[in-house]
């Protein structure tokens, strides 16, 4: 068997190629998707956007395939072609629930491989190869390999943001969501935390348990500081900051709340500020004032 067969036996059969032109048609069809997302994006932009979000769904209907998409993704994405959206956690417990033969992982390396970890008999597709993430990046197995060495005997946690090689060394893994209680699940007095520095530094605020971490980083979250968020208090009084715990020490001092994507989005959802800073990924802003507007 050829590769290309190889394949198309694990995708189906090959399909037209649509086409990808504004029509009156595209316009009809993709006008109540344009709701969800038209205080986010222009008008000028739709018509870019339109065709290829009608072919993806339609593409996605003919192969039978369920795409999830991580809070990260940009709107018309994650409000137009997503059947499921979520933080990690969320997506890695919803792949498991999926009738689906074939999943489209809207998101990095290690949320595929996540998803193919727990759904082996599937298609698990990546739509973009250059997809990686800098924290997952920072470790590799034969580091953990090394952590085990120096530390015998210490239990090792991983944050999802890893690759499947580092999470078949560990013991355990977790999301920023659940990092403290597994942590405290592992009944040690000693653990080593990989591969957020930051994260690793929020756990040990939270818990007695001495935290041995790894000094990986996200080249985003790092990137704030607290005085950006004391400059964007001056400017105004009122403001509510959010930040994840993947950012710095200083900037989760500053802030009004600290948690994970979905606890970031559930706190906008409950409280309903009037002006909202949330101090993570930039499209994740959009995606939340698509669905709150006020």
């Amino acid at each position: 068997m050829t590769p290309a067969q190889a394949k198309q036996s694990r995708t189906g059969p090959s399909l037209p190629m649509p086409s990808l032109e504004w029509t009156p048609e595209v316009e009809r069809a993709t006008a109540p998707l344009y709701e969800r997302v038209k205080r986010v994006i222009p008008p000028i932009e739709w018509p870019l956007m339109a065709p290829t979000i009608k072919a993806i769904n339609e593409l996605k209907q003919a192969r039978g395939a369920v795409i999830l998409a991580h809070n990260y993704q940009t709107p018309e994405i994650f409000h137009c072609v997503a059947d499921i959206g979520g933080d990690s956690l969320q997506l890695a417990v919803e792949a498991t629930r999926v009738k689906a033969g074939i999943i489209v992982q809207c998101g990095v390396h290690f949320m595929a491989e996540t998803s193919k970890l727990l759904n082996p008999d599937k298609t698990v597709l990546i739509p973009d190869t250059r997809a990686g993430c800098s924290l997952a990046a920072s470790i590799t197995g034969a580091d953990v390999r090394l952590l085990r060495e120096k530390f015998p005997g210490v239990p090792v946690v991983a944050y999802v943001n890893t690759s499947a090689e580092v999470k078949a060394e560990v013991d355990i893994c977790c999301t920023s969501s659940n990092a403290v209680q597994v942590v405290e699940s592992l009944g040690a007095p000693t653990v080593i935390f990989l591969p957020d520095r930051y994260l690793a530094t929020y756990v040990a605020s939270k818990t007695d348990v001495k935290i041995i971490a790894w000094k990986g980083a996200c080249e985003v979250h790092e990137r704030f500081t607290g005085a950006e968020l004391r400059s964007y208090r001056e400017a105004d009084p009122s403001v509510q900051i959010i930040a994840h715990p993947e950012c710095p020490p200083d900037v989760l001092a500053e802030a009004d709340f600290t948690g994970s994507t979905a606890h970031m989005i559930n706190w906008v959802r409950e409280r309903r500020p009037r002006r909202l800073v949330m101090i993570t990924e930039c499209s994740m802003a959009d995606n939340v004032r698509a669905e709150l507007p006020d």
